[in-house]
């Protein structure tokens, strides 16, 4: 969910060892000289900042000490990262790269705004009803409540928060799944739902069944989130 795959090789020309711009070129290998250093403050770079260390580090892990890139193309990686030197997703949320870290950190239980539960809670029952309980990700809407969380969050929550909002969609489509068999013991998924199967399940009442340990996120639901749906 927050690892990256990136591409950078735009940055270089592998054939000739150069940018295809050549303008005030740098050899990667030669980035901390003084000149290099020099010419990158020249042209507006704090090569202090967080922002442009994370990105010559990215540079580094694409390219080679051969190749060259140049203060500009610098500048226009350094976008993808804040002032924190935290990668900016392309939606524009940054604090969503799992990148080294490990599971035990962000696979964690945080409180989630009751507005991001109810919006995720709407979401899963009109999927759930419109697709007959098969999970569909060509038209599904979800990534657009996670993302209207993240941006609302603050960022060293994301990770966590965006994982424990998708116990609670999971813990919602457990119950919408559990009401449709009891309605009809033959349904499948796929099939179609009996009508009202659902009308007695709220946000509030599947909610009911959950517990958290405030103070200690590392505790489980009281149902657990191991479901087979």
């Amino acid at each position: 969910m927050g690892s990256r795959i990136m591409d950078y090789s735009f940055l270089f020309n592998n054939n000739q060892g150069k940018m295809k711009n050549s303008f005030g070129t740098i050899q990667l290998s030669k980035i901390g000289t003084k000149s290099a250093q020099n010419q990158l403050k020249a042209a507006g770079i704090d090569t202090n900042s967080k922002q442009y260390k994370a990105a010559i580090s990215r540079m580094m892990q694409s390219g080679n000490g051969m190749m060259y890139t140049n203060p500009q193309g610098i500048k226009n990686l350094m976008k993808s990262y804040d002032a924190d030197g935290d990668y900016i997703s392309p939606s524009g949320i940054s604090g969503m790269d799992a990148t080294n870290i490990p599971i035990s950190k962000r696979h964690v239980l945080i409180d989630i705004p009751e507005k991001n539960r109810q919006e995720m809670f709407d979401n899963a029952k009109r999927e759930f009803l419109e697709e007959n309980g098969v999970a569909n990700g060509d038209t599904t809407k979800r990534s657009d409540v996670f993302y209207n969380y993240q941006k609302g969050a603050k960022k060293e929550d994301r990770l966590k928060g965006t994982w424990t909002l998708e116990q609670y969609e999971r813990q919602y489509n457990q119950a919408f799944y559990d009401a449709v068999k009891a309605a009809d013991p033959n349904w499948k998924p796929g099939m179609k739902i009996k009508e009202g199967a659902l009308d007695g399940i709220t946000r509030e009442s599947i909610e009911k069944s959950l517990t958290k340990t405030m103070g200690q996120y590392g505790e489980t639901f009281k149902r657990g989130f191991d479901m087979k749906l």
